[in-house]
């Protein structure tokens, strides 16, 4: 027997965090152009129906809630049309820290409030449990800032 210890290895199990591909630079600035005007982000949406950015913008610029629960919904579906069609199956983490999962965990986030702004308590349960599931450390309290309105 060897005086000599080896080290303990220890492994993270499970799958790699999820990152979805970027949206195309083009995109990105014509929704940075709009300035958050709804009339505008409606126009991008149109051009680019698959744009998880877009959808989310437009979820945080309509002026009345339904519209904006019904823009996060989209954009919450086209999210998971995304990360299936990019190769996730409905197991590892989707984190806030990377930055090109935002545009469908900000809709996730918003269909979250927006269930709970109109008194739809299943729905605000079940998105807020899966964004935990998705990122243990849950949502940035800016990024629910930027959400909520006053």
């Amino acid at each position: 027997m060897s005086d000599e210890s080896e080290p303990i290895r220890m492994s993270v199990s499970g799958p790699t965090p999820f990152v979805l591909p970027p949206e195309p630079d083009a995109l990105m600035a014509a929704i940075d152009a709009a300035g958050g005007d709804p009339a505008a982000l409606r126009d991008v949406v149109a051009s680019a129906p698959t744009s998880l950015f877009a959808w989310a913008a437009l979820g945080d610029a309509e002026p009345e809630t339904i519209h904006r629960y019904a823009a996060y919904r989209i954009g919450y579906h086209r999210g998971l049309d995304a990360l299936r069609g990019n190769g996730w199956r409905g197991t590892g983490d989707v984190r806030w820290s990377e930055p090109t999962n935002r545009g469908f965990l900000r809709s996730l986030l918003g269909l979250h409030l927006m269930s709970r702004a109109i008194g739809d308590v299943a729905e605000s349960d079940r998105t807020i449990q899966f964004l935990h599931q998705l990122d243990r450390g849950g949502p940035p309290q800016s990024e629910i800032d930027a959400i909520v309105r006053p």
